[in-house]
């Protein structure tokens, strides 16, 4: 391969099954393994991993994102989205659509005794507020030099305003 193909197989190309995978593990609810696709590559609208959980386990808690979309393609497996209050069964083959908004906090737990693997396409719209409807939480995140910045905030700590200022 020449050296222009070998830069834009780089940026444009990559491989969800060979993607090296960071472990998650908290105990006793959460355990899988996540590889960010998009990172290095040239979108920048779109973001991408591909994620593996255990059996019973679930990936992340249960949320909403103010400002990104969230789309989910099984390719192995089976579990539960728990999305706006309701369990519904995923497979194998299902592609899931999660807009932005409270109206659809959303969460995969895998409810088998086999690993659930999906790949997670979403928008990068930044700066984006997710909420955690579970715990009360909200987390701010936005880009800063091509770094993510978040904070993570209950609304009771919020502060005035006006508070601290000249």
């Amino acid at each position: 391969m020449n050296q222009k193909a070998n830069a834009l197989q780089q940026k444009l190309i990559r491989n969800f099954n060979r993607a090296e995978k960071r472990h998650d593990l908290r105990p006793p609810l959460y355990d899988s393994q996540s590889a960010r696709l998009g990172v290095g590559t040239a979108a920048s609208q779109l973001g991408a991993s591909v994620d593996v959980v255990a059996p019973g386990k679930r990936s992340c808690p249960y949320h909403f994102h103010h400002g990104q979309e969230e789309m989910f393609i099984i390719v192995e497996g089976q579990g539960m989205l728990r999305v706006a209050g309701e369990m519904l069964p995923i497979a194998n083959g299902d592609i899931l659509f999660i807009p932005a908004g409270p109206e659809y906090p959303h969460q995969i737990i895998n409810t088998s005794d086999a690993p659930l693997k999906y790949l997670s396409i979403s928008t990068r719209q930044m700066p984006d507020l997710v909420e955690y409807p579970d715990s009360g939480k909200f987390q701010a995140m936005a880009l800063n030099d091509g770094q993510r910045t978040s904070y993570i905030q209950r609304p009771s700590a919020s502060l005035d305003y006006w508070q601290d200022e000249p």
